[in-house]
């Protein structure tokens, strides 16, 4: 029997997930169906209801619904109960439950990309900025904590949605003994990584960052992707900085989404390669 599942999002024409999940089905022998579906802006609820009724097993949830879908769980991991955003759903007997892989997923490309010798503290002494407060930045804030970032900066265009999310994750951050400030203007020559958990790339739009943020010497990473640079890779390489798109993070996120569901783990090296060379050559 065939599986139903599907990524949902507004938009959701571009999204790469519906591939992505086929590359791992080919390789662990599951048969699935794996869609994109657009969700009206006001109608996750319903479209979910309607999709489970169809069959649908699980989804992943992007753009802009991660906070609706956190508020429709009958049940939170923790990872998803700290963020309170929800990348990953399914059904079981207790009704719907949510998952957030997004920091999971953050973190292994980070640990690839950086070419950290400790994968699971690969960010260990850094000091990080993370541009944004929505449900991206929402996601991957309490693993850049755990990784071990000595100090994390905040900022976002709305102060108020970067303190809510400080205040949530402050507990945290004493635990680990990492300084997290939020900060009305992202701060120059101090951070060693930037992170851009904006939606800016995706509609096609720089930052408008002061001089000195991304530099020589600094490493950027934006959550989004594209077929070639996306603005911010763009901005970050041409004030020297080293920098990388998202298509990694993707690719792990949906891996860890695919072992909730399924019990087994695909191997992302061989897919991450797959969708590059394919993006490429569009």
């Amino acid at each position: 029997m065939t599986a139903l599942y599907a990524v949902f999002g507004n938009p959701i024409a571009h999204s790469r997930s519906p591939r992505i999940h086929a590359l791992f089905a080919e390789q662990t022998g599951v048969a699935l169906r794996y869609e994109a579906r657009l969700a009206p802006v006001e109608g996750l609820a319903s479209a979910l209801d309607a999709f489970h009724a169809e069959g649908g097993c699980g989804a992943n949830i992007t753009v802009p619904f991660k906070f609706d879908a956190w508020r429709l769980c009958a049940r939170r991991s923790p990872a998803a109960q700290l963020a309170q955003a929800v990348n990953t759903i399914g059904w079981d007997e207790g009704g719907l439950w949510g998952d957030n892989t997004d920091g999971v997923g953050l973190m292994r490309d980070l640990a690839r990309v950086l070419g950290a010798e400790n994968v699971h503290r690969p960010l260990q002494s850094q000091r990080l900025l993370l541009l944004g407060a929505g449900g991206a930045a929402s996601g991957v804030l309490g693993p850049l904590i755990a990784a071990g970032a000595r100090a994390i900066a905040l900022w976002n265009r709305s102060a108020d949605k970067a303190q809510s999310l400080a205040a949530r994750h402050s507990a945290l951050a004493a635990q680990h003994g990492a300084d997290l400030q939020v900060v009305l203007d992202p701060p120059t020559h101090w951070a060693d990584g930037v992170i851009n958990a904006t939606a800016a790339s995706l509609g096609g739009r720089a930052l408008d960052l002061p001089e000195g943020v991304l530099r020589p010497g600094v490493w950027a990473y934006d959550m989004m992707y594209a077929a070639h640079d996306t603005p911010f890779v763009a901005q970050a390489k041409t004030a020297g900085a080293q920098a990388w798109d998202g298509l990694g993070m993707l690719v792990e996120q949906a891996a860890q989404s695919y072992t909730l569901w399924h019990g087994e783990a695909p191997d992302t090296a061989p897919v991450l390669a797959a969708l590059r060379a394919e993006l490429t050559a569009r």
